[in-house]
């Protein structure tokens, strides 16, 4: 009997014992091309989870093995990776035809690596860079269509220092070229790049799914730094190419313990897949062979390391082991007229991969066929007279006997593992709530695909790579508990808002909000532009109705202002002056090196607001007034081309870059980034529609106490009582939220405490002192002093020159039309100064009753 033979017995010998009756990898037909499906990938109807290991590079040899070992070693070798659960190989050099073959037969899917002068300045020298894409092409035309290919990898691991050389966006492009170069040769693969932490900033958007090679020896700094990878990669999947721990130097049970739990927390953590570095100890590199370094499942001899059972087991446990004591969620399917999407949802839960969980549908009096849909399935179906959305929530978790309900909309149907993702949250966090990513699917047509595009749909907002500020409630799910203590949802949202208010109630309480990229749904996008429109009108209410509840978090204008980051599709950035920065260290030794975008300026984010439109109007009618004076054209109307200019330029750049899931020759991607860039100019119209007709409007007022004449104002009162200066301020700030004023609490820079705002043109600061009379009496004085912007100070003064201008030129018309404006705005800063100086007096009038005594 060979060596050989005896090496494979004993090979899939150890992994039987070690795994007992761990089932392998669930058999899929290998002829199907693997797809990218949202954050994971998917063979034919089956998600597939990249289960895999690096093969090679190993030492040339002469003959038809070329770069890989004999054709008998690699049969012997594909057979003991699937008896070990390994369902997919990488290999570094482009593999010879009967090895492909060779894994179709054992089932075996292959990561092709493309290989070329990566640790060179290979754009420096004349024609290396055309040598490298024809050699590109050369390589994938010859594995081109093969049923093994998994994907191909056009690169891995530029070494920093010449990503720095060339420059970020110049390896970008040349990426995207190669990139290109081989979807021309093979367009039904899948095509990655191989990054690793040191150039995490290179931005490859679109590739197919992110790859990334991480080697980290703390269980913690993993997961950490595959949440951040996740964020990067967005609504793509994302798989770790290289994995794994030197036995060497490490010893080989430390190599079993480490492997398994890397491998645990990467799929915990959503990944799509991830390849242990390596299959052997034998490897060549650089044309020498590498004997310092043991990073194998197998010594060079093909003896079985414990690193091989402890890999087995963990890839059958995935993406969770068995054995795992889950807890009982109700999810909850409210349903207004749902009936052309619900089916979709209901045939997607009966799919859900989770041992305990509840389908509970509330009809919430729907005129359509959706109660009798729900009815075929295996849900509980509560039926209610038509009360919104809100109420219909509410009813969901109070039927609930889930500890933890999960929310999922009639438009939209979960990835079979949504409900483990958040569950293992929940178990391994103290979060209230949970969400996740929600994608539109492909195949909806190309308006959808746009609106997927567009701004204003479901995006999350995280305030770290795993807290969020807010979950959309297409995908969310929360603690029963946490729900019953803030009383539910509220009823006054009836079709949209309420989402974002019950996560900033819950925070509001100290509660928590977590995300996970893994806790994926599919959400179908509006398909007709008069859907669209009206959606984003009724955002618009929204909008207008958390105004009147949470008036802090809006601006002035109106916008709302989130302290996290938005992260999704069709999010408009402002035009930048400056570029994003790479931190490389010192001499560009960082071993992460990230990229750092500017702050927004100011300026450059007002056209991303609806109010702006508003903007646009005030110049138009300046320049239709200018028919009349020439100097105001003059000025007015670049004006008007400029904040014009800026809205459709934003909407542009947009639709530029715009990614798209299908391609239909019926509407080709140029009509598709046109109709994309219209969106984006007619979203804030409908949005700002919206807030308009329902009470958001710059010009709104706040607070209930009666108008005082705005003046520097002082008062005080005398207290027996000793309170720290906080905790007046903080009695101030309660009596003036009492009565619905707007207060925002000064910083540690500013030299007021309170600022109150009386509306967009005017407001008060109030600053406190507490002194000190000894035996803890104090005495508390107040100054309250009227306050204007300076735009809106500098906006009046123009509009003073104009109109005397205008008056001096004898341009009657314009002069006066000018002076009413002119007085109209001054008119409008004392009255707001004025409702917010009332604000205060009542104010310190109620704290002076309450904790203090008058002063005479």
């Amino acid at each position: 009997m060979s060596e050989t033979s005896t090496i494979d017995r004993r090979l899939n010998r150890s992994a039987n014992a070690e795994a007992g009756d761990l089932p392998l990898h669930r058999a899929v037909n290998i002829t199907d091309r693997p797809v990218v499906a949202g954050k994971f990938v998917r063979v034919g109807s089956e998600k597939f989870w990249i289960k895999g290991v690096t093969y090679g590079t190993f030492r040339p040899s002469d003959g038809e093995a070329r770069d890989y070992p004999e054709p008998q070693r690699v049969e012997s070798d594909f057979a003991a990776m699937v008896a070990s659960g390994i369902n997919t190989i990488r290999s570094y050099t482009v593999p010879p035809k009967w090895l492909l073959d060779s894994a179709l037969k054992h089932c075996l899917r292959v990561m092709v690596g493309l290989p070329w002068e990566q640790h060179i300045a290979f754009l420096d020298e004349p024609g290396r860079a055309e040598s490298i894409v024809k050699r590109v092409r050369e390589a994938v035309r010859s594995c081109a269509g093969h049923p093994a290919i998994l994907c191909y990898a056009v690169g891995n691991e530029i070494p920093a220092p010449i990503v720095r050389w060339h420059g970020r966006r110049r390896t970008e492009q040349f990426i995207r070229l190669l990139y290109a170069a081989a979807k021309r040769e093979d367009p039904g693969a899948l095509v990655t790049y191989v990054n690793y932490p040191t150039t995490e900033y290179l931005h490859l958007p679109f590739l197919d799914f992110a790859c990334f090679n991480v080697y980290l020896e703390s269980e913690d700094r993993l997961a950490a730094y595959l949440a951040r990878l996740q964020n990067l990669a967005g609504e793509r999947p994302l798989v770790l190419a290289e994995i794994g721990l030197d036995s060497r130097h490490n010893g080989m049970e430390a190599q079993a313990q480490s492997l398994a739990w890397q491998l645990r927390t990467t799929f915990a953590a959503g990944c799509a897949g991830a390849f242990v570095f390596g299959w052997t100890d034998e490897w060549h590199r650089g044309g020498f062979d590498i004997e310092d370094w043991d990073f194998g499942l197998t010594a060079r001899d093909r003896n079985p390391k414990p690193a091989l059972a402890a890999v087995r087991t963990a890839f059958a446990g995935v993406p969770f082991p068995d054995g795992i004591e889950w807890p009982l969620i109700s999810v909850v399917v409210c349903s207004y007229n749902g009936a052309r999407t619900i089916r979709d949802t209901l045939e997607g839960l009966k799919q859900i991969d989770y041992p305990d969980y509840e389908v509970i549908v509330v009809n919430d009096g729907s005129k359509d066929a959706t109660p009798e849909i729900a009815a075929r399935y295996d849900v509980r179906l509560i039926s209610t007279e038509n009360r919104g959305l809100s109420s219909a929530r509410n009813t969901g978790w109070q039927a609930a006997t889930g500890e933890i309900v999960a929310y999922i909309d009639d438009d939209a149907y979960p990835d079979p593992h949504w409900l483990k993702f958040l569950a293992h949250t929940f178990m391994t966090t103290k979060h209230v709530g949970v969400g996740g990513p929600n994608i539109a699917p492909a195949g909806d047509g190309a308006i959808a695909d746009c609106v997927a595009n567009a701004p204003g749909g479901p995006v999350h907002v995280l305030l770290s790579d795993t807290v969020a500020e807010h979950i959309p409630g297409c995908n969310m799910a929360f603690r029963r508990s946490a729900l019953a203590e803030i009383g539910g949802f509220d009823h006054r949202y009836r079709t949209a808002g309420d989402d974002v208010d019950v996560c900033w109630r819950l925070m509001q309480r100290g509660g928590t909000l977590g995300f996970h990229a893994g806790a994926m749904d599919w959400h179908h996008r509006r398909n007709s532009l008069l859907m669209y429109w009206r959606q984003q009108k009724g955002y618009g209410k929204a909008e207008a109705l958390l105004e009147e509840k949470w008036p802090e978090r809006y601006n002035a204008m109106g916008h709302l202002k989130w302290f996290g980051r938005l992260y999704g599709k069709g999010l408009t950035q402002p035009l930048a002056l400056r570029r994003s920065h790479v931190y490389h260290g010192a001499w560009g030794t960082a071993a992460y090196q990230s990229l750092y975008q500017p702050a927004p300026v100011t300026l450059l984010s007002l056209p991303l607001m609806p109010e702006w439109y508003l903007v646009i109007l005030a110049l138009a009618a300046l320049g239709a007034l200018g028919l009349t004076w020439t100097p105001l054209a003059v000025i007015a109307v670049p004006l008007l081309i400029t904040a014009s200019g800026a809205s459709i330029a934003q909407a542009v750049a947009a639709g530029a870059l715009a990614q798209f899931t299908t391609d239909q020759p019926s509407f080709g991607h140029l009509r598709k980034r046109g109709l994309t860039a219209l969106l984006h100019l007619i979203q804030p119209a409908a949005r700002l529609i919206g807030r308009l007709q329902h009470g958001l409007k710059p010009w709104r007022r706040r607070g209930n106490a009666r108008a005082r004449l705005p003046s520097v104002r002082k008062a005080a009162l005398w207290s027996e009582n000793w309170r720290a200066p906080e905790q007046w301020a903080r009695h101030f700030e309660a009596a003036l939220r009492e009565q619905s004023a707007v207060v925002i609490c000064g910083g540690d820079f500013d030299g007021w405490d309170l600022h109150v705002r009386g509306g967009l043109f005017g407001a008060a600061r109030g600053l406190l002192a507490a002194e000190e009379h000894g035996a803890g009496k104090q005495l508390v004085r107040l100054v309250v002093r009227p306050w204007a912007s300076a735009s809106t100070v500098t906006v009046i003064a123009m509009l003073a020159g104009f109109a005397l201008w205008a008056f001096a030129d004898a341009a009657w018309i314009a002069a006066a039309s000018l002076a009413l404006i002119f007085m109209v705005l001054v008119a409008l800063v004392i009255l707001d100064c004025s409702k917010a100086a009332g604000s205060c007096a009542h104010a310190f009038e109620r704290v002076r009753a309450t904790h203090g005594a008058n002063v005479d």
